[in-house]
């Protein structure tokens, strides 16, 4: 394997610090995810998910890597509700923030309730650490802080790192009556305060567009270790339309510590990841994320650290 391809063995050393509100340690990273964005006319039944599952396979075999799918036989799409909001001038993507609102559905009604998910992504893992996001609210909530794993923006064959440091938590938790409010969401959430222009703007639906997920679980990969990551297919649509926007192809590894990703597990993980960029050339789409393409659905990108 080629220098440029081991990214993961070459993830940077966070600096210690801590968030100059409360003397709270930085946050450190917790989560590994890969992700390639796919083409999503190739997804027009669920059927199509399981012949990419087929090509997960092929490739974790070639690999060295276990792949086990007993456990989701049988198991029909999950489908969910995601929306983006931001300004009228996109100044939270532009600045690196994204704020998205999900909400689960079985058999055409929601469980639980819809959740809210805070995030700042950068390609500079100290920039993501240092912001601190955590909400000012009176409920619970959840950090999360991933290292997301991407082919290059323009060739197949490598990998590229973004780092996503975010809370979530249920509309349930939020106690302001007006959520739509930019003056709400910057008491809400203090790291947007700088972005605030005015007590009267407000953040709308990106695109005019609701988006529905379906999302198909394939198996389980096991790269040796104790480590293990669940596989998922994923399409998303318009609702309504049902216009096709964009698929992903992802899988998770969970760990407490950076050291517990032995460089075994992360030289399999990497070979694994570019391998399956190859076999799966046909069905790849570059240069962009989930959140990118949804932004990109009226009109040019804005400028973004994606």
């Amino acid at each position: 394997m080629t220098k440029k391809n081991s990214q993961l063995n070459r993830v940077p050393e966070l600096r210690q610090g801590t968030y100059c509100c409360d003397g709270h340690p930085l946050d450190a990273v917790s989560y590994l995810e890969c992700k390639i964005i796919l083409k999503p006319d190739r997804f027009t039944s669920v059927a199509s998910f399981h012949d990419f599952g087929k090509v997960v396979r092929r490739t974790a075999d070639e690999s060295g890597v276990g792949f086990a799918n007993d456990a989701v036989a049988g198991q029909k799409p999950r489908i969910r509700e995601v929306i983006f909001l931001d300004t009228a001038d996109n100044r939270l993507y532009n600045n690196a923030f994204i704020l998205r609102r999900r909400t689960t559905y079985e058999d055409g009604f929601p469980t639980g309730e819809p959740e809210l998910v805070f995030k700042f992504r950068h390609p500079d893992m100290q920039k993501a650490a240092d912001m601190d996001m955590r909400p000012n609210i009176a409920g619970t909530y959840r950090f999360k802080f991933k290292a997301e794993a991407l082919p290059p923006r323009d060739e197949i064959g490598g990998i590229r790192l973004l780092f996503a440091h975010y809370v979530q938590f249920g509309l349930s938790q939020v106690h302001e009556p007006d959520r739509g409010s930019m003056a709400t969401l910057a008491r809400m959430f203090p790291a947007l305060a700088a972005l605030k222009k005015s007590d009267t703007e407000r953040v709308d639906l990106v695109s005019h567009a609701i988006i529905e997920e379906v999302l198909q679980d394939i198996g389980v990969l096991d790269f040796g270790k104790g480590i293990t990551a669940k596989a998922n297919v994923a399409l998303w649509r318009t609702r309504g339309e049902h216009l096709p926007v964009v698929g992903e192809f992802s899988f998770q590894c969970k760990f407490k510590r950076g050291e517990e990703l032995h460089a075994k597990v992360k030289s399999r993980c990497d070979q694994f990841f570019v391998s399956l960029q190859h076999r799966a050339s046909d069905w790849i789409s570059l240069g962009t994320t989930k959140t990118g393409i949804v932004y990109r659905l009226q009109g040019n990108p804005p400028q973004s650290h994606e």
